[in-house]
């Protein structure tokens, strides 16, 4: 094994106090993906030498195995299942053929060029921020081993260091599982073929929306989830809706579910829990996300790490080694690819000498299920068990006119508001396009709006985001007794 000391490596962390911006501060960067990149390109601005180190995919998983391929693939779905389903009498409905090969050709073109314009193009412009090759591991603190293919491995030595390694799905400890060609959502999204049934482990976001994509595209779908109810960190309204949405399609839904062996034989899938079997073609497993710190040495430099391998850090991303940071999926905050660049940004800037915080109080949050689940702040349980004093209201979507005229009423809009103040604490939207109406309540929940102001706002008609204005409105009055766009 050859070991090569990088050239012009800048000097190491305990001559730089966390907090100063010395001349060349060099940033090493363990990743590549939304966070990394963020916080690259902000250290670079502010004048530092960046290294990032990347052992596979450079962009990590939002843009190659996330965000990008799946809402591809949940439009086709949404597509298909407009074609044989809309709401309106004199258009004809019928089944679409369906080529599953050529739409991962197209969707997998899609993600290579996003991969090559967000990615790949900002290191050929930036000669701030240059790539190496290799799985790296901390040697000690701001002192990087990194090994490429060849198992020859590198110094690189930093002022900084930021820990940017994402996450991978979990894969459960059910007995049997790991010896059978189970799917996680990296296959799924990849597949060119269309399972005949899909068992989906899971019924949370991943599991939800590609099983609902699945069973559009033509497959039988079986929903198990081990809590009581799908997506049991919601909002019990949003659970239960969802629930019925998904079941008005024809998927099954197990909740209480306790796998407790899989085996696959005969190209049969058979899950068994409580004396009954299920059985299907195909099983995808969606039971959430382990943080991809194994083998990075962070035990042995004092990095703190949560259970599920997560690493610890605080408002500022500092983590708990002196001028090591952390952000995006493979820390304790929440895996959203804008909290990650969020983090990657403000981590960059305190690398580099100024200070900011990641204020987490209005993060909106999307589930691409169809209707989709839009929320933002606090719910009804979340806010009582602050201790908070609060008034609620539910707005069936019978009650907005965009909704009506879409022939599309199924969801709501639930409001949080502050009993004393009125002041606006949170919103849960079930509703076909939630995620393009809930930045809306983000901003008002900024800037401390009340749901009185919230009604007294001007929205355009015929718009779904109106919607929030009417829920705001029923604090104070019967919404059905008001005419069109009544202010």
């Amino acid at each position: 094994m050859t070991t090569i000391e990088l050239q012009d490596a800048g000097m190491t962390c305990e001559h730089c106090a966390p907090g100063t911006a010395p001349d060349r501060l060099r940033v090493a960067i363990i990743g590549s993906g939304s966070a990394a990149f963020a916080c690259a390109i902000r250290a670079s601005e502010q004048g530092a030498r960046v290294t990032l180190v990347e052992q596979s995919t450079l962009g990590g998983t939002c843009v190659n195995t996330g965000c990008v391929p799946s809402k591809i693939m949940i439009r086709v779905a949404h597509l298909a299942r407009q074609a044989r389903a809309h709401a309106f009498d004199g258009l004809e409905r019928h089944s679409p053929a369906l080529d599953r090969r050529r739409l991962v050709v197209q969707q997998q073109a899609r993600v290579d060029g996003l991969r090559n314009e967000k990615y790949q193009s900002i290191l050929d412009a930036n000669p701030g921020i240059r790539l190496v090759r290799g799985r790296a591991r901390f040697r000690e603190p701001c002192v990087l081993e990194v090994e490429d293919q060849s198992e020859k491995t590198q110094l690189l030595r930093a002022d900084r260091v930021l820990i940017a390694t994402g996450a991978s799905p979990a894969v459960p400890a059910i007995r049997g599982l790991k010896a059978t060609p189970f799917w996680t959502s990296t296959e799924a999204l990849v597949a060119e073929t269309i399972p005949a049934h899909l068992i989906v482990l899971g019924g949370s976001v991943v599991g939800l929306e590609l099983g609902q994509a699945f069973r559009r595209l033509g497959a039988r779908v079986t929903v198990l989830e081990l809590m009581d109810r799908l997506l049991p960190a919601e909002d019990a309204d949003i659970s239960s809706g969802v629930r019925d949405a998904l079941e008005a399609e024809g998927i099954r839904v197990h909740t209480g579910f306790k796998a407790e062996s899989v085996a696959y034989a005969g190209a049969e899938f058979a899950l068994c829990a409580g004396g009954e079997t299920l059985r299907g073609d195909r099983l995808l497993v969606a039971t959430g996300r382990r943080a991809n710190t194994e083998g990075l040495g962070l035990e042995e430099i004092g990095v703190k790490t949560r259970r599920n391998g997560s690493v610890e850090v605080n408002e500022r991303l500092e983590t708990s080694v002196p001028g090591i940071y952390a952000a995006g999926d493979c820390t304790d905050r929440p895996q959203f690819v804008y909290v990650a660049a969020a983090a990657g940004t403000r981590a960059a800037v305190n690398m580099t000498g100024g200070e900011a915080k990641l204020d987490l109080s209005a993060m909106p949050a999307v589930v691409f299920t169809d209707p989709q689940v839009a929320t933002i702040g606090l719910n009804e349980r979340a806010a009582r068990d602050k201790g908070i004093k609060v008034e609620v209201r539910k707005l069936g979507l019978d009650n907005v006119p965009r909704a009506l005229a879409n022939f599309d009423t199924c969801g709501f809009i639930k409001l949080v508001a502050e009993k004393e103040s009125g002041r606006l604490l949170g919103a849960q939207i079930l509703a076909a396009e939630a995620g393009e109406i809930i930045q809306t309540a983000a901003l008002a929940i900024r800037h401390g709006m009340t749901v009185e102001a919230l009604g007294q706002e001007m929205f355009p008609y015929l718009v779904m985001a109106e919607g929030l204005k009417l829920c705001a409105q029923t604090f104070t009055r019967d919404v059905r007794q008001l005419s069109c766009c009544a202010g």
